[in-house]
């Protein structure tokens, strides 16, 4: 017969080589912070316009990537209304993000991280005014 101690060791070894380890993880760390902000009574601070647009990329790639747990943890932290305060069309128009039906398949991140990347990948010819 299996010792407590084996039995511990199978128990946990199988839960993180199936995942559920770390969900269980985060979901504890998500009920801390729950826990903490109905004691604290919320966000402090009114969350800036850069940070409602911000969050709600994150958002957007968390439930794309189906993060929940990430996002269970995200939304109390930093004080985002539970609801999304903004439309994907408008987060487009903000950002200046081409919002088309290719570009839908995937959060709005992707396309600014495209953008950054072509951006910094551009060279000019040698003997043209880069600055103009």
């Amino acid at each position: 017969m299996a010792s407590a101690a084996e039995l511990k060791w199978v128990l946990q070894e199988s839960l993180e080589r199936n995942g559920a380890m770390r969900k269980l993880k985060a979901q504890v760390r998500a009920e801390v912070f729950h826990a903490l902000e109905e004691q604290t009574g919320g966000a402090e601070e009114r969350l800036s316009s850069e940070n409602l647009l911000i969050n709600e990329l994150l958002r957007e790639y968390c439930n794309f990537n189906h993060y929940r747990n990430t996002l269970s943890v995200l939304l109390p932290e930093t004080g985002q209304p539970e609801k999304a305060p903004f439309s994907r069309v408008f987060l487009a128009k903000k950002l200046g993000v081409a919002d088309d039906a290719t570009s839908r398949k995937l959060p709005l991140i992707y396309a600014l991280v495209a953008q950054a990347q072509q951006a910094t990948s551009y060279q000019p010819s040698p003997g043209t005014d880069a600055d103009s």
